[in-house]
């Protein structure tokens, strides 16, 4: 039933009163009278190593995660779980080897990244691109997906949930990243809370539904039991899922390029690490690595949970729509399963999911704007109050677009999906741009805009040159083409680098060391827990 009783709408409204009362309290406690540019966009020396970690995991969980990844957990099983678990693999390398170079050199955006080590044109041409992405992709899904959540367990229409989510979205991210970085950790308390709440349900319907009562323990088991198939995490070949996650490739191929892409090249992810010290960064990004392990437990169990229930004759009608199953409606469906009170919770951890990342991600296209456009492009002047201005203008510009184009992905089966390979066009190019940047001083800025241009016609062209050439041309899953197209951009940008005198090399970024890999104990001894968990994961659920 999509309705909330009383007690729904207090547990949510304590929560939304929490988490402006604490925005305020940082907001008034902690800004300056006369706020910077770096205290406003990436809250300068302020940030903790566990506000860090939970900003970042806040920045990246949203309702593509309950409700799109859920949503894959029901067609797909574990194996969707890869995109979490190698992300905690992908965090310690970040930490190690990116996050010194930016801080070292003081960059700010990624942006700026690309124009320190090659030339304006490259960092203005992938400017425009990121805001694109963040705006039309990025933020729009969110929006979308979360006001369909929310249309699905209470009582109010798709606009209104958009207009709700991003005007709250709004509140929060012009108070700056000081006002997100800590309020979002009472988002990711509260969306870990309720997310623990959904999968304890889920567990324990099957658990009934199998006669053991309410043992979620012993629903565990049957999950285990009824799906087989949806335990494995590496997809054989012939699989009906292979195209979207093919095989060892989601370790060793195009899901590692996606995870290095994101994590270690993505302005709304790093942005979360560079305005703190080195060693409070990488305590944070620890702490984040491990939060991710446990992202499968609370929106890919689930998933699979309601397949099972599907299977054995529950829910068929929640879960169809004109005759034909929808996956992304399994979250949603168990939501509404909740007594009075937790389904409040649950909603309330839904919306904060949503509102913290699109937060995060309106913070970052206002810093890019701000810094790499308007200051650069517009107002080379601008004063620092000027600059925070334009970012808080940036903030409702972006969020209101993207509010307007939300209602046109109505159309989606599986919206995770859809979102990770449609980022996935750009995410080849810009890792081989930044590895090169970062790690080979030969790298020539033609080589960069080469990369530059070439990443999304070469991954268009992989996508459809199949359907162009009738079949000739083999199909590859997109994953293989973010690896294949990554290697190719990489390959040609060494070419092209070695072709080009040595007197057009740029080398104003400062070099990598071995001091920057100097760690501390508890770190080192943190990275070998989370490695030691996805080796065995990896092991028992090949």
């Amino acid at each position: 039933m999509n309705t909330l009783q009383l007690a729904d709408y207090l547990v949510f409204f304590l929560y939304f009163i929490l988490v402006a009362a604490y925005g305020i309290w940082i907001y008034k406690r902690k800004t300056a009278k006369n706020e910077t540019a770096q205290e406003f966009f990436l809250a300068e020396g302020s940030l903790t190593w566990w506000a860090i970690g939970a900003s970042l995991i806040a920045s990246n969980i949203s309702a593509e995660h309950f409700i799109g990844m859920s949503g894959s957990g029901f067609a797909i099983g574990l194996a969707i779980s890869s995109y979490e678990w190698m992300s905690g693999l992908v965090l310690i390398i970040v930490a190690l080897f990116f996050i010194p170079m930016f801080l070292k050199n003081r960059i700010y955006t990624m942006p700026q990244f690309l124009a320190t080590r090659y030339n304006e044109q490259v960092s203005s041409i992938m400017a425009l691109f990121w805001l694109l992405v963040y705006v039309f992709v990025n933020l729009t899904s969110i929006i979308y997906l979360g006001a369909l959540a929310i249309t699905s367990i209470a009582n109010i229409s798709f606009m209104t949930c958009v207009v709700s989510l991003s005007l709250f979205s709004i509140v929060v991210t012009i108070g700056g990243m000081r006002v997100i970085g800590y309020t979002d950790v009472i988002q990711v308390a509260v969306l870990i809370l309720g997310g623990l709440v959904t999968t304890y349900l889920s567990l324990t319907l099957l658990s009934e539904e199998f006669g053991f009562g309410k043992d979620f323990m012993a629903g565990l088991s049957i999950l285990k039991q009824e799906a087989p198939g949806h335990f494995h995490l590496i997809l054989e070949k012939g699989h009906p899922h292979y195209d979207k996650l093919p095989g060892l490739g989601v370790i060793f191929g195009g899901m590692l390029i996606n995870n290095l892409a994101y994590w270690g090249c993505n302005q709304y992810i790093v942005q979360r690490a560079l305005g703190a010290d080195l060693a409070t960064a990488r305590n944070g990004i620890l702490f984040a690595a491990f939060l991710k392990l446990l992202v499968p437990l609370i929106v890919v169990i689930p998933g699979i949970a309601m397949f099972v229930l599907h299977e054995n004759g529950l829910f068929q009608n929640e879960m169809s729509m004109d005759g034909v199953i929808k996956p992304d409606q399994a979250y949603p469906t168990l939501m509404n399963l909740l007594p009075s009170g937790l389904k409040g919770v649950a909603f309330a951890a839904l919306t904060a999911a949503v509102v913290a990342s699109l937060a995060g991600k309106a913070n970052s296209i206002s810093t890019i704007f701000s810094l790499d456009i308007y200051k650069k492009m517009i107002k080379p002047n601008a004063s620092e109050k000027q600059l925070v201005n334009t970012g808080r203008w940036a903030v409702v510009i972006s969020i209101t677009v993207a509010a307007f184009v939300a209602p046109a992905l109505r159309s989606l089966d599986q919206a995770y999906q859809f979102i990770q390979e449609y980022v996935g066009f750009l995410s080849p190019g810009v890792l081989a741009i930044f590895l090169l940047g970062l790690f080979w001083k030969k790298t020539t800025s033609g080589a960069a805009l080469f990369g530059t241009i070439l990443t999304i016609p070469l991954s268009a062209t992989l996508k459809f040159l199949p359907d162009w050439t009738g079949g000739i041309f083999p199909v590859y899953p997109f994953l293989d083409r973010m690896f294949i197209t990554f290697w190719i951009v990489l390959f040609l940008m060494i070419l092209i680098s070695l072709m080009t005198p040595a007197s057009f090399q740029r080398k104003e970024i400062l070099p990598f060391e071995k001091s920057m890999l100097e760690v501390k104990p508890a770190f080192i001894i943190g990275s070998i827990i989370i490695l030691g968990i996805l080796a065995a994961l990896y092991t028992v659920y090949y």
